[in-house]
């Protein structure tokens, strides 16, 4: 070791380069020694772990020195009667908030108990945004008219670069002489942004060819990626999903602590007026909580918290109680590929039922998506009601977070 150290210290060796050199545990092993030698700082609880590492120094991270870990919990059971997810299951929760998975469990605790929250996906495509330029607003617009009127090519080179994704659809918009292509893509049982972005980039050579518009960037934004975005709570990115369950005015009471009118008073003023005032594009008590829990448990990649923020609660009052909504929009999920594949979060996937490709194709994909709904709707009817109820202060401080 003292040799890489060394070669390390002078230059001669990069970081990035040890797994050249090094089995990748050894070079990890390497990687962190240095780093501790240059920070003063001890770092055993980085360097234990339980993963599988060959997969992952090449699939998923670069200059790994180890893991963090985050403390899992699970909630439930909870019952989920979807058209892909049908029965009980525990949902994994990775947080370091104290009072989170509590409060989901009480949540579960009540669908079951109303007979399971209903499940169903609206829309299912991942989508990427070329930007190209046009010499002129003529020349824009004579580039949306190909675009427009060449779908059977586009689908044709867009589905040559890949054995499992589909294409779905493509719209344009201009804004001066940008000209950013919309496409969207079923991709089954993977989240999809590698297999559209290798998608995109052919469809984007071939538009560059036939209509003489520059290809500036294979993501123009309008996509819209890991930012809050009008466009994704309007027409949807990923799974487009709303999980609903009816609630008796005694589970209200009895679970809750509090009674329809008032649990139906804190939404519209808390999760419609509230939101709207402050102008957000989340309508909903706190989706991206459990949303973060999941995906850092199941291998989604965190920062797509951001779509999956853009939801939108409401709560209806009917005979005899409330049905109680929660629609996802966009909610970007997969269960093959990135971090899918890290032993502790494949395992996470397991307990679901999940794991893996599905048969037919996109089936599990679909099942997670609408697992990770229904446990959306758990925290919003939970924290709803302890809102209602006043009890939200109370809780926080009893489970550790005064």
């Amino acid at each position: 070791m003292d040799e890489y150290i060394r070669r390390l210290k002078e230059g001669s060796l990069k970081l990035y380069a040890l797994e050249k050199e090094l089995p990748p545990e050894e070079a990890v092993r390497v990687r962190r020694t240095f780093i501790e030698g240059e920070t003063g700082t001890r770092l055993p609880a980085v360097g234990s772990f339980s993963i599988g590492i060959d997969r992952v120094v090449k699939r998923n991270i670069e200059n790994m020195i180890g893991t963090v870990q985050v403390p899992l919990g699970v909630a439930g059971p909870l019952k989920v009667n979807g058209e892909y997810a049908a029965g009980s299951c525990y949902l994994p929760l990775a947080t370091t908030e104290g009072a989170l998975v509590a409060s989901v469990n009480r949540g579960c605790s009540l669908i079951t108990r109303a007979g399971g929250a209903d499940v169903r996906i609206m829309r299912d495509g991942m989508t990427r945004a070329p930007v190209f330029a046009a010499r002129d607003v003529v020349h824009a617009q004579k580039v949306v008219a190909w675009v427009e009127g060449h779908t059977p090519e586009i689908r044709e080179v867009a589905e040559s670069t890949t054995k499992h994704g589909e294409f779905l659809d493509v719209v344009t918009y201009v804004a001066g002489t940008s000209v950013f292509v919309r496409l969207e893509f079923d991709t089954k049982d993977a989240m999809g942004m590698n297999m559209v972005t290798i998608a995109s980039q052919k469809v984007g050579e071939l538009i560059e060819r036939e209509t003489g518009a520059r290809l500036v960037a294979l993501s123009g934004n309008m996509c819209t990626d890991k930012k809050p975005a009008a466009i994704n709570l309007v027409r949807g990115r990923g799974k487009t999903v709303v999980a609903g369950v009816r609630l008796t005015d005694a589970m209200i009471a009895d679970l809750l602590k509090t009674d329809a009118e008032t649990l139906t008073a804190v939404n519209y003023r808390k999760n419609l007026v509230g939101s709207a005032r402050a102008a957000s594009f989340g309508f909903n008590a706190h989706a991206a909580n459990v949303i973060a829990a999941i995906f850092i448990a199941c291998g989604q990649d965190a920062a797509h918290v951001v779509e999956g923020s853009s939801a939108i609660t409401t709560v209806d009052r009917v005979d005899g109680g409330v049905y109680v909504s929660v629609t996802l929009p966009s909610l970007p999920v997969g269960t093959v590929g990135g971090g899918t594949g890290v032993d502790t979060q494949r395992e996470c996937l397991a307990m679901l039922g999940v794991a893996g490709g599905g048969d037919p194709p996109g089936t599990h994909a679909k099942a997670f998506a609408e697992v990770v709904a229904a446990g959306v709707l758990a925290g919003e009817l939970s924290l709803l009601g302890a809102l209602a109820a006043q009890h939200l202060a109370r809780a926080h401080k009893d489970l550790g977070r005064g």
